[in-house]
Parts: structure tokens; C-alpha cells; sequence
């Protein structure tokens, strides 16, 4: 059986555009030039993470509530989200003088519950995992007569989203690639009915995060396929199974979809962060992280859509401790020592001399391998990049230091 034609087209997403004035904003494009030089053309972020609620979801979460009838706005809407998508819903909902409810997983980062309660809506904390919290929801939905507010999987959410390609076009309008992380595909799918309704020149891409690359499968087998389990940094875009409106969309109109591990996430987020001041969360780093990668493989000017920046604090230091090991700018190292006086002194000078900067020691003086005369120093450094990290390392080889990676 063939799928159905497409839901969304681009007379529904210059509507859902005009339901939108004064709601969400036209976010503005910023130049990378560091991604530039290497790509050999412009490359321009799409900046979401200036959005109000700090996302794009607010766009397709206000054009699907606002198309609501009365009656069924009387009656609540409800949601199942760990963060952007929430308080896309809640702050949507409050706007259409409408009551909200969302399930997050109990686990939830605090500051993504508090913003989510502070735009209007009653938070219950249920379930370990998003898919707990998303099968409470659907109780709650049956039970009480609340309208659920799917994160991507709904024609008027798509169309929401796609208002982001509009204004791409519009802002630059001699754009070839545009770069966008996928998770459902609502963002992509809405992006690419937009653009390609205008520029069917211009390439779509979604990138996927590895190890919750879903449209991979299912694009080779022909239809939305669950994956067995996700594991990545990027929980924004960590989506089991494509939609089943989304996934024609994509199939029919997006040119590619790419994947970055979680190392390469970690280097983006930790770029962003350096050298455009952007404070991004994993998810919406993704676009950068493919571009980076792969920096020739993508026609310039490139458009990247920066999807959100409500990232928790915690995993922020986590992300940008990761990021530094990516980058070749942290090495944690096992040093083999003579166990005598003055040993580690003359180690450190060594490390010293050659220009690292020591974050850390720990001494180990028992061992299943370790011989008698001897210790072992774990030992956390701050090199300048790989390049330096190398010398170091060197350094340390050339004064008859054993070490290893750890």
C-alpha cells in the first residue's frame, strides 16, 4: 500500500506564518567564520536558540493549539517532553488562554522543569524514560479528554516548523545547503516543504546523531522503523522511530541525511561556545558538528539551523570537559615513575618545560602491575591542540617516561 500524499504543503506553512506574527521570532542569521574558511564559502547559524522558549518548538506547538477548536481547547492539552518541546507547549498553551499539562521523566534537568511550570503548565514528574512519560500522557489524554500535542508527528506542527525555512530563504537568498538536526523529523520535513516549494535547488540534509540515526533504517526499508535503543549526548533529537506523517516528507524531499557521533557533537557545541559566544544545547549543535566533519562535502553559502540552546549546566561542564578531549586540548595520562624523592617534581618540570598545563594529579603506589621501585601518576593536562598534545608527549618519552592514554 502506497503512503498517503504529504499533509503539508507550502500554502499551510505561509498560514501557519501569519498565525505566528507576534508570536515567535524571525531569529536572526550569524556568520561562523572560522567553519567558513574551511567550507570555502559562507556559512551562516540559523540562530533557534534565540527563540522564545529558547527553541523552534514554540512554532509548531502554537500552530497546532491555535487550530484547536474551542471546545477542545476548553478541555486542555497535554504533552510528554524532557525539555524543548515542553516548554514550547506550555508557553503556546498560556498564550491561547488554554491549560496545560506535561509529563517529564523524573530525571528531567531542574532548570528545563522550572522554565516549563514558569510558562504556565502543571509539570508531573513520571517514569524514568521519555517513553514512560509519553504512555502517562496518553493516559492522562484518555482520561480526561486533553488534546496531546505530539513533539513532531502532526501536520500543523510541520507547518510551525517549516515557517523557520521561510525565513531562511528570505534572509539569504542565494543559500545552496541548508544543515538541519533531526531527530522525528518535524523540523526538517517542515524546513525542506518550504524550501523546496521555492528553491528546489537548494540541498536539504538532516543530520542524525549516531546513536539515534532512525531514518537510516527506515528510509532503506521503506517506512518508519523503531530502533532497538538510542544512546548520545543529543536527547533533544534522540528519537526511537520516524513519524508517520514526517517520514514521506523526508523520504520525498529531504536530499540526505548524515550522522555525527557524540565526539563531534562535544567539538561543535565546544566551537559554538568559543567562537560565535553561542550557548548551545547537543541537539542543536548537530548541523555545526556535520560541517565540521565533512566541511567540502556541503555547497556553501551553507545555512545551519541551530535548533535550541536549553542546555542543563551540569551537562554543559560535562560537554565541554568532552569537548576539549575531542578537540586534542585535554590529555589524561598514566606516567610510569621511579618512586623515589623528587620524582614527581622533575616529571612536572618536564611536563613544565614543555608548555602543559597540569589540572590534576593522583598517586598510585599499589598495583597488579606496578613493580616495587615504582608508582603510577594519573595526571590531567591542558595542552594547546593535538599538535601540542603530541610534543608533550614526547617530551615525556625523551625523559624515559612510560605513559599511557587513559
Amino acid at each position: 500500500m502506497s503512503d498517503p500524499l504529504p499533509q503539508v504543503g507550502l500554502s499551510e506553512v505561509r498560514a501557519a506564518r501569519i498565525l505566528l506574527e507576534g508570536v515567535s521570532r524571525s531569529t536572526p542569521l550569524a556568520g561562523l567564520r572560522g567553519l567558513s574558511e574551511q567550507v570555502g564559502g559562507p556559512v551562516l547559524l540559523k540562530c533557534e536558540n534565540l527563540q522564545r522558549t529558547g527553541s523552534f518548538k514554540i512554532r509548531g506547538a502554537y500552530v497546532r493549539i491555535a487550530r484547536l477548536t474551542d471546545e477542545e481547547r476548553a478541555g486542555g492539552v497535554v504533552a510528554a517532553s524532557a525539555g524543548n518541546h515542553a516548554q514550547g507547549v506550555a508557553l503556546a498553551a498560556t498564550l491561547l488562554g488554554c491549560r496545560s499539562t506535561v509529563f517529564m521523566p523524573e530525571a528531567a534537568p531542574l532548570p528545563k522543569v522550572a522554565a516549563t511550570k514558569g510558562y504556565g503548565a502543571q509539570v508531573r514528574l513520571t517514569g524514568r524514560t521519555l517513553d514512560e512519560a509519553l504512555r502517562a500522557a496518553r493516559a492522562f489524554a484518555r482520561e480526561t479528554g486533553a488534546v496531546l500535542i505530539h513533539p513532531f508527528d502532526h501536520a500543523d506542527v510541520i507547518a510551525g516548523q517549516g515557517t523557520v525555512g521561510l525565513e531562511i530563504l528570505e534572509q539569504c537568498p542565494d543559500v545552496r545547503t541548508v544543515l538541519v538536526c533531526t531527530g522525528g523529523g518535524g523540523l526538517v520535513a517542515g524546513i525542506a516543504v518550504a524550501v523546496k516549494a521555492l528553491r528546489p535547488d537548494v540541498r536539504v540534509v538532516g543530520v542524525q546523531a549516531a546513536g539515534a540515526a532512525s531514518f537510516g533504517p527506515s528510509l532503506a526499508a521503506g517506512g518508519p522503523v523503531p530502533l532497538a535503543s538510542m544512546v548520545t549526548m543529543a536527547d533533544g533529537i534522540a528519537v526511537g522511530c520516524p513519524g508517520e506523517v514526517t517520514f514521506p516528507l523526508v523520504r520525498d524531499l529531504v536530499d540526505d541525511v548524515v550522522t555525527v557521533d557524540d565526539d563531534a557533537l562535544s567539538r561543535a557545541l565546544l566551537l559554538l561556545l568559543e567562537r560565535a559566544k553561542m550557548v548551545v544545547e547537543p541537539a542543536g549543535a548537530a548541523g555545526v558538528a556535520a560541517l565540521m566533519e565533512a566541511p567540502r562535502s556541503f555547497a556553501p553559502p551553507v545555512v545551519v539551523v541551530v535548533s535550541g540552546g536549553n542546555i542543563d549546566p551540569l551537562l554543559l561542564s560535562k560537554v565541554i570537559r568532552h569537548g576539549l578531549v575531542a578537540a586534542g586540548r585535554f590529555l589524561a595520562l598514566k606516567v610510569r615513575v621511579p618512586d623515589r624523592p623528587g620524582e614527581l617534581a622533575r616529571m612536572l618540570g618536564v611536563l613544565g618545560d614543555a608548555g602543559a598545563n597540569v589540572l590534576e594529579v593522583e598517586h598510585l603506589r599499589t598495583g597488579p602491575d606496578l613493580h616495587l621501585e615504582e608508582v603510577e601518576i594519573e595526571i590531567e593536562l591542558e595542552t594547546r591542540g593535538p599538535d601540542h598534545g603530541r610534543e608533550v608527549r614526547a617530551a615525556l618519552e625523551a625523559a624515559s617516561y612510560r605513559h599511557t592514554l587513559r
